[in-house]
């Protein structure tokens, strides 16, 4: 057994007397908690901590992993010049962990780096623990924006690395819970943000780090936590372990969530490999859509996964409803894997003879020229869940006030820059922000005036 245990803790640059000033009296719950924490860290003796920062480098398509022998970092930046943590690396186990990452496909390594300096989300929690244990190694990961189960993934691969090397390993899950928890708080209040941390609390709370998995990323965009993902590479590294655990605090009268909860290993326990669990599951659930898929978004599949498999455009089949021949229409097709976007393009207008070319036509071009993402590869194709939209006629509109999120996409004309934004998106809440993503998509100012057209679509999964 490598992985010895793990903890939970969050970031706030207040804790440190330093930069508080008195102010960290506020959450003196939290200080107690992480005190608490520390002493269980040194109770361990671990000669490897493993520590991930959403505060580290962050990139979309990417987990990076810290290079090098040796890092340091102080809290200048808020005032605190002379707290400094310095620390060595395990470069051995953060190889490991490159190498196996490289081996299973998950996108991760050393590439990338902007900044070596250790960043707050790693000094805060090390400022604590050195304070009760200094005889340790570090390794220090980042987060990415890539899916809850891929950063799962990536925890198993923490563990693998650990006992493949014989190394004892504790975890730190560096994170702060929703920064939406007040009118008065530094990020304002959103209903969603008591939601998450009720919710997270409770899972963490028992240790159930499968639960991380079906989170709603719809939920964590607008609660604004940033330790999820964090939280869920830990989780991944506890798969399969029997783990004791003491839920030690949770605040939020800053407006901002801090959690704290300590894991210690005390076996194994098949029945917590909750990856392999939810990986059964998720299969499940798409064949069950897929079977359900009307003829639209089927063409919109088998044009895909001909055209990524084999290589070619497949003709208009023979086979389809009346409508799809006889209509032409403007149309998106819109791809997704665990509910994270994968590829979006389409036509505000008929640029083919019928809706059916027209699906063909956007299909290859969400899955193979989205600007945003790399080209679907045939590993994906099994994940990919599809939407197809057709575009009902475009209405013009002489006021915001005749739309509706809901009901109406909109588009937005300033001379030839022109933006379309669908209706009912996830995170999309309100007209003001419908317009205003649309605008930065046609790269129109935020206060440039632009004409405004309404339109209906009906939406196939």
């Amino acid at each position: 057994m490598s992985i010895v245990g793990g903890i939970m803790v969050p970031h706030p640059p207040l804790i440190i007397p330093d930069v508080g000033r008195g102010g960290e009296s506020v959450i003196s719950k939290t200080t107690a908690a992480y005190k608490e924490a520390a002493d269980f860290v040194a109770s361990l003796k671990p000669e490897t901590i493993v520590l991930s920062s959403p505060h580290s480098v962050m990139y979309s398509d990417y987990l990076h992993i810290s290079p090098g022998y040796e890092a340091s970092g102080d809290m200048g930046r808020f005032g605190a010049p002379n707290v400094k943590i310095s620390v060595l690396y395990d470069a051995e186990l953060s190889s490991k962990i490159c190498e196996l990452s490289e081996d299973e496909d998950i996108p991760a390594g050393y590439m990338g780096q902007r900044d070596k300096s250790l960043d707050h989300g790693t000094i805060v929690p090390l400022y604590f623990i050195m304070q009760k244990y200094t005889d340790f190694k570090l390794v220090r990961l980042g987060i990415s924006g890539i899916s809850f189960a891929d950063h799962y993934k990536f925890g198993k691969l923490v563990q693998k690395a650990s006992d493949e090397l014989g190394r004892r390993v504790l975890y730190v899950a560096s994170g702060d819970l929703s920064h939406k928890l007040k009118d008065d708080g530094p990020y304002g209040f959103d209903a969603s943000g008591p939601v998450y941390d009720e919710k997270i609390m409770d899972c963490m709370g028992r240790g159930a780090f499968g639960e991380l998995l079906s989170f709603d990323p719809y939920l964590c965009d607008k609660a604004a936590e940033c330790g999820h993902r964090s939280f869920v590479i830990m989780g991944g590294a506890l798969d399969g372990l029997k783990v004791k655990t003491h839920k030690l605090s949770h605040e939020d009268v800053t407006g901002v969530g801090y959690g704290i909860c300590t894991y210690k290993v005390i076996g194994d326990d098949d029945d917590a490999r909750y990856l392999d669990k939810y990986l059964e599951a998720e299969k499940k659930t798409l064949l069950e859509k897929k079977a359900m898929e009307d003829p639209y978004v089927k063409l919109a599949r088998k044009t895909i996964e001909t055209y990524i498999k084999d290589g070619y455009v497949i003709d208009v089949p023979d086979d389809l409803p009346p409508k799809m021949y006889e209509q032409s229409a403007g149309t998106f097709v819109s791809l997704h894997i665990r509910g994270g976007l994968r590829g979006c393009i389409g036509t505000i207008a008929a640029t083919c003879d019928c809706v059916a070319r027209e699906i063909i036509q956007n299909a290859i071009s969400a899955a193979t020229k989205d600007p945003r993402f790399e080209p679907v590869t045939q590993d994906e194709l099994d994940k990919l869940e599809y939407s197809v939209d057709v575009l009902g006629e475009a209405q013009d509109i002489d006021s915001k006030a005749m739309l509706d999120v809901k009901r109406y996409g909109v588009i937005v004309t300033n001379g030839y820059r022109r933006g379309l934004l669908l209706p009912d998106l996830d995170g999309v809440d309100n007209v003001d922000d419908q317009i205003a993503i649309a605008k930065r998509k046609a790269g129109i100012g935020e206060y440039e005036k632009v004409d405004l057209q309404r339109f209906e679509v009906i939406r196939h999964h």
